[in-house]
């Protein structure tokens, strides 16, 4: 089973839990790994010893930007309305 995920990682991040995102590329919703797995033996119940191998590719990675992207002049640059 493939499943695709969107990894965001920023070292320079103030929160620890924003340091490293985990989201669902069309929902942006946080993965339950759990559930994952679950689902993957058919939520049989009872314990289960299972083996779970995690194969990362890289599909794309989206430049990060240091500056904003646009930037927009100060007000003193602007037009006066008449």
């Amino acid at each position: 089973m493939n499943i695709h995920y969107i990894i965001t990682i920023n070292p320079q991040a103030d929160r620890e839990w924003e340091r490293c995102i985990l989201r669902n590329p069309i929902t942006g919703q946080h993965p339950d790994l759990n559930q994952v797995i679950a689902e993957s033996i058919g939520q049989q119940p009872g314990s289960h010893l299972v083996k779970v191998t995690i194969n990362v590719e890289v599909l794309e990675t989206a430049p990060q930007f240091s500056e904003p992207v646009a930037s927009f002049p100060s007000r003193s640059k602007l037009p006066n309305a008449i």
